[in-house]
């Protein structure tokens, strides 16, 4: 009988520095979420586990698409690049008519489709990826020309921008930009040309700040929140508190005071200080180690990818994770301004969960492509 080599684990249990962390990190924001929620969550919906139910089915959802995107050689993304972009670009549009999309805080960010609501900005992100990362390792030949290695890339950012900011939606835009061009950089792009746009660049930024109320608060009030600590630095202030009470252990989950309508947004764009309250520095440690597992992890697969496509990719992905991470987290600690970004994996929502688990899933397939390799 002939010998037969055994099948290749399937990338999405090969690659356990992915799986194992981004299992915890989505697990301890389900239990999160519960109890950062409970309290809004019983006077909206009469249910203490309204919030902590949808997360739950959101993981359940999101799980099987990072199985589904671990399971498709990631090469064949680059045949897709194009026809994502647009698809991002469509959805990016049609979320700016009144007949489609959501308002919520005066911001038109989610598209309702037959009861199914989503944020298209969150797809363009990982749209933004997959085609930068197609379109730049097919031009490492001509990387170094302004014309071919820079401004077609920083066009396509200028596009989605542009739509992103009629949403208004200024920290997606930060978060897309910091992305684009360390892409660009890994890439091989001069560094004169990624620097080239700061004479348009800071013009406009300090349009859209300084000529802006709401930012311009925003700025003022991260420079001292508690010149106004009932006003303008309420949810700052209020977010230091959770953090500073916490001590070493947490006063445990669940016995947080901050989420009892003190604190805005506990679940979702502030649940970061909310581990602070109740598991204290060493569940802060806790997470930050595994996000780090996960940043080492997608680093080393950039590094080993067997082709530029493969490299360049696997970088942004890795990017896209520790850029959240760093804002959410800076936001919440004071150290920077306010911007409504989730914690991956932890935060509340659905679209950011299946998203940030589709970008891992394609990450596991890129590390397991090497191992085959070898």
């Amino acid at each position: 009988m002939e010998n037969r080599l055994p099948s290749p684990i399937h990338p999405f249990f090969s690659e356990k520095g992915l799986l194992f962390p981004v299992l915890l990190l989505s697990c301890i924001g389900i239990v999160m979420v519960y109890s950062a929620s409970s309290s809004i969550s019983m006077e909206d919906h009469n249910n203490l586990f309204f919030y902590m139910k949808k997360q739950a089915l959101f993981f359940c959802i999101s799980l099987c698409v990072m199985f589904v995107t671990a399971s498709f050689p990631y090469r064949l993304y680059r045949s897709f690049a194009y026809i994502i972009l647009l698809a991002s670009l469509g959805l990016l549009i049609a979320v700016l008519f009144p007949a489609l999309n959501i308002k919520a805080g005066g911001a038109c960010r989610w598209l309702n489709l037959g009861g199914f609501t989503f944020q298209p900005a969150e797809f363009a992100k990982l749209a933004m990826i997959l085609f930068i990362g197609y379109s730049l390792a097919k031009k490492q030949e001509m990387i170094d020309r302004f014309a071919i290695g820079f401004f077609p890339h920083a066009l396509v950012f200028g596009i989605f921008a542009g739509l992103i900011i009629l949403q208004p939606d200024f920290g997606t835009i930060v978060v897309m930009g910091l992305i684009c061009w360390g892409m660009m950089f890994i890439a091989g792009v001069k560094i004169l040309h990624l620097l080239s746009p700061l004479p348009l660049v800071i013009p406009i930024v300090y349009f859209l700040i300084f000529k802006v109320e709401y930012r311009m608060l925003r700025i003022l009030t991260f420079m001292n929140p508690w010149d106004d600590p009932y006003n303008t630095g309420y949810q700052i202030t209020h977010s230091l508190k959770a953090i500073g009470s916490g001590g070493l252990f947490g006063k445990g989950i669940g016995l947080g005071m901050q989420k009892m309508h003190y604190l805005p947004e506990p679940h979702t764009d502030f649940i970061f200080s909310i581990i602070g309250e109740e598991l204290g520095l060493l569940g802060v440690i806790a997470i930050f180690a595994l996000y780090t597992v996960i940043l080492i992890t997608g680093s080393q697969i950039a590094k080993n990818a067997d082709n530029m496509f493969g490299t360049i990719t696997a970088a942004g992905l890795t990017l896209y994770i520790g850029v959240q991470v760093i804002i959410n987290t800076g936001v919440a600690l004071g150290v920077l301004p306010t911007k409504g970004l989730t914690l991956p994996f932890i935060s509340y929502g659905g679209t950011s969960l299946v998203v940030n688990m589709a970008a891992m899933g394609i990450l596991m397939n890129i590390g397991a492509s090497i191992k085959n390799e070898r």
